[in-house]
């Protein structure tokens, strides 16, 4: 792939730190852990432009990715390869909760079903994110046989954790440093791309969109609320592009839920986005409830009602 300018100014402000989305590309929905995951290592394998490097970077990366990663119905393939083997290395979610009545920590591995996993108090207090939602990690998960024949014994423990995150010292001021090098432009249209957008493709308009949707990545208690029809990016930021956000539900909203809670927010910008959600339904979809809420939208703010079809 040909590096543009903004790919080659990148690369010389963040040697090191830069993923090639494109590279990325070739692990997303392969297997079950969010994108960063991969990219995460491709950034520690593949963080040059050197193509012999990339593509050795590429085969280690894979072979993690397929070797770590639990794919559904693969959990007791893993459980035993840890009786048998002692111990295996995958890369998962981790949780942690205190355990009062024995005075301990258990994680949690969800890919495992594992919810009683021993692991040792020094290492929470070093990772205390696993106490608030956990994250995702490499993670070596050993086997004792001889608590497994103790009454109520916990066999699984873990004994060495890798977080998948930036944990290098001095990030920011590297950040910082590196910023320097690009205009204000160059800046906004690098930050779309290190999400994964390609920020030609989209209006002036459109980028403010996106950058306000990452507005929660560094404001606390920055409330906002996004409506729209499935599938248009509501969760994927918060749920794919990094390891500091942890997307708690998707709470399906019904119309009537949407038209109850406009009055506490701006009603010009509810009555925008209401109105692109219900124009997204077919018209065959249409039911009569649905063009009586539309109605109601059209007293309330004037929006142009639905024909009666039903």
């Amino acid at each position: 792939m040909a590096l543009d300018h903004l790919d080659q100014l990148a690369a010389q402000a963040f040697d090191g730190f830069i993923v090639r989305k494109d590279l990325a590309l070739r692990f997303r929905g392969q297997y079950p852990v969010p994108t960063y995951v991969g990219e995460f290592l491709i950034g520690r394998y593949c963080a040059t432009t050197d193509e012999k490097e990339i593509a050795e970077g590429l085969q280690t990366v894979e072979r993690q990715m397929r070797e770590r990663t639990v794919r559904p119905g693969e959990e007791e393939l893993f459980k035993s390869r840890a009786r048998e083997r002692g111990s295996v290395k995958l890369i998962d979610l981790i949780t942690t909760r205190l355990d009062a009545s024995s005075d301990s920590y258990l994680a949690t591995l969800p890919s495992l079903h594992l919810s009683d996993v021993r692991i040792d108090a020094e290492m929470v207090a070093a990772h205390e994110r696993m106490l608030t939602g956990g994250f995702y990690a490499e993670i070596t998960l050993e086997y004792d046989a001889a608590i497994a024949e103790e009454k109520s014994g916990r066999p699984f423990g873990v004994t060495q954790i890798r977080p998948i995150q930036l944990s290098k010292k001095g990030a920011m001021e590297s950040m910082a440093e590196g910023r320097k090098a690009f205009t204000t432009e160059e800046w906004r249209h690098f930050l779309l791309r290190s999400i994964g957008f390609e920020p030609e493709q989209l209006s002036p308009r459109a980028q403010d969109i996106m950058f306000l949707r990452m507005v929660p990545f560094v404001e606390r208690n920055y409330n906002m609320v996004e409506l729209g029809p499935r599938g248009t990016g509501k969760s994927h930021l918060y749920q794919q592009v990094s390891p500091y956000s942890h997307l708690v539900s998707v709470v399906k909203l019904r119309l009537r839920a949407c038209l109850s809670i406009m009055p506490a927010v701006n009603a010009a910008w509810c009555a925008c986005m209401m109105w692109f959600v219900l124009t997204k339904f077919p018209a065959s979809h249409l039911t009569k409830r649905r063009c009586e809420y539309h109605e109601r939208l059209h007293g309330v703010w004037g929006i142009q009602p639905w024909p009666r079809k039903y």
